[in-house]
Order: C-alpha cells, then structure tokens, then sequence
C-alpha cells in the first residue's frame, strides 16, 4: 500500500512520539537515595544482643548507582559496650560501600567494606572494628564473608576475625517472605576458642506496601555462655523470639 505524503508525515510522528514515550518510561535513574527507620524488640549482631535484650531505635540512608557502586550508613542505640564495664558508648554507627553485579547472568556479587563506630566507647580495646565483604548470590540464596581488618568488636590481638553465613529469602506470597539464615564467627586469639560459635535464625517477613514491612525471626546462637555474659550476668547468646517494624521511603 502507498501512503500519501500526509499520511507518512502523520505516522512518523506517531512512532517517534511512541518511542519518546517508551524511553522515558523505561529510563533508568543515575542513582537511588533511600531511607529507613524502624525499631526491634532486641537488636542481634550475628545471634549477640547488642541492646541487652532491650528494644532499639534504628535508621540508616542507601545511595546507589546504577553502575553498581552503593554507599550507605546506619545507626542504633547500643547497650553491650557499658554491660561490660565501659563507662562510654550507647551508639553504634555503621558506614559501608561496595560494588554489586553480576558475573553471570543470575549469579550476582558483592564486594565491600564496612566500619562498625562506637562513638566514645570506652572499653580497654577500641571496640571500633572495620571489615572487608565479599558475597555471592544466586535465585534466593547468599553466601557472605567477612573479615576484620583490625581488632573485633573490643578484644584485644583479635585482628582476622571472620563471620561466614548462608540464607536464603523465599517468597511466600502476598507480600511474606521466610528467611533462613546460619553464620559462623571465628574470633581468634581467644583462650580455648571461647569467642568462636555458630548462630541461626529463621525470619518471617511481611511488606505491607507503602514502605511499610515487619519481621519475626527465632534467633539463637551456641555460643559460650561465660565469653559472653555480661557484667550484669545476663547472657548475650540466647534462643529467643525479635520483632521488628521498618518504614523505608
């Protein structure tokens, strides 16, 4: 079929309009600036409550590029580093970066640092521990390493401390997701390994839309009840149940 001048004129407009139209729907950001806040019945680093079993108040900002390249910081109220005799420290602060892909299409990577602060925390070795990440991510599941740079989390010589860990977050549908998790943290350096054990939790999960998500999770730990029971004799490490509620916009 020939088409008139006309008409040419009027489809070539069309389809180059359809095409504007597509590409600013599909276009994709430089970069993404998220925030969140939330609060937990008991903040657990790793299977350890950080908050003496106590609620906390957390938030955190993400920047991510569409490069890859993501940076961001988080904060919580602490209570572990005065339980064990510091007359300082109720804050940690978090500040991480990285570089995320994919090294195939479906299994992804994500390599970084991150440096847990405790502002004024007085505890005899600077509780102020920096580490290097690397993980790999296929379908639901992740595998994660972590190694200090320094000393870990206040003990003294323990330069190398490493934390490996497997999860896997399936989706349930209706906006629920169950997450298991298993970790293993190695503290060297420690009389009779006494630092070291392994951690695990399970984690239901729901998004109610509008930023809005919470969680209940079963965390628990084998870890050696003397290395870590505070001053106050309560004991870090146990079995027990956390709820959380995060807003993220």
């Amino acid at each position: 079929m020939k088409l008139k001048p006309t008409s040419l004129f009027v489809l070539s407009t069309l389809l180059v309009g359809n095409a504007a139209m597509a590409q600013t729907q599909t276009a994709e950001p430089d970069y993404t600036l998220a925030y969140n806040v939330g609060v937990t019945s008991d903040y657990r680093f790793r299977g350890i409550a950080q908050s003496a079993t106590d609620p906390a108040l957390q938030a955190g900002v993400d920047f991510a590029h569409k490069s890859g390249f993501y940076l961001g910081a988080w904060g919580s109220n602490v209570s572990w580093i005065k339980d064990f005799g510091a007359s300082d420290g109720s804050l940690e602060i978090d500040l991480y970066g990285g570089y995320k892909g994919e090294i195939v299409p479906g299994l992804g990577f994500d390599l970084g640092l991150i440096t847990y602060q405790y502002p004024q925390n007085t505890l005899t070795t600077n509780a102020n521990t920096t580490e290097v990440y690397g993980a790999l991510s296929y379908g639901p599941a992740t595998a994660k390493y972590s190694r200090s740079t320094g000393n870990f989390v206040g003990n003294a010589n323990s330069s190398g401390s490493a934390y490996f860990e497997v999860a896997a977050t399936f989706d349930l549908g209706n906006g629920f997701t169950l997450t298991p998790h298993v970790g293993r943290q190695s503290i060297p350096n420690v009389a009779n390994d006494a630092g070291d054990y392994t951690d695990y939790a399970l984690t239901l999960g729901k998004d109610f839309g509008n930023g809005l998500s919470a969680t209940l999770a079963a965390v628990g730990s084998n870890a050696d009840k003397a290395f870590y029971t505070d001053t106050n004799g309560q004991f870090l490490g146990n079995d027990t149940f956390v709820a959380g509620l995060k807003y993220s916009f």
